[in-house]
């Protein structure tokens, strides 16, 4: 398992790196900052996606759990920059109930990459499991233009 760090306006980012794939995104800093051609390229993408300049990531990436974990994963990973779904909007395409899509959502084991952020309440803004919480999701909502969303 390797880790490195990236400073964004949405704190520091902690990416890991495990068999050639990205696995793990986390709020906060390592000491011991490895390098390796993916999480040179991992940490860069974030630092663009940071700056404006980038809106999609292009990684390879592992989410650990069942099957119906990777799938709301791969369901968040389709939803453009810029716009948001609804726990329930996801729930009905796989049809199963909306608090199972928000219970998986909370366990994004690779949040911002995999944009959790951009999945809503059917009656708007709701908790989200990176460090400061809702503000967070806010702060990236309003990064990708879909503020507008939240009044």
């Amino acid at each position: 398992m390797k880790q490195r760090s990236v400073h964004t306006p949405f704190g520091d980012l902690t990416v890991t790196e495990e068999q050639g794939a990205i696995t793990a995104l986390v709020w906060g800093w390592v000491r011991k900052q490895a390098s390796s051609e993916l999480l040179n390229e991992a940490t860069a993408q974030l630092a663009d996606y940071a700056a404006g300049a980038r809106e999609d990531f292009d990684l390879p990436l592992h989410v650990a759990g069942t099957a119906f974990q990777r799938d709301v994963c791969r369901v968040m990973s389709a939803i453009p920059f810029g716009y948001t779904r609804t726990y329930g909007e996801i729930a009905q395409e796989l049809g199963v109930p909306a608090q199972a899509v928000g219970q998986a959502c909370g366990g994004n084991p690779i949040p911002v990459i995999i944009p959790c952020h951009r999945v809503m309440g059917a009656k708007g803004l709701t908790g989200f499991s990176g460090r400061g919480g809702v503000e967070t999701k806010v702060a990236l909502l309003r990064h990708e233009g879909a503020a507008g969303l939240l009044i």
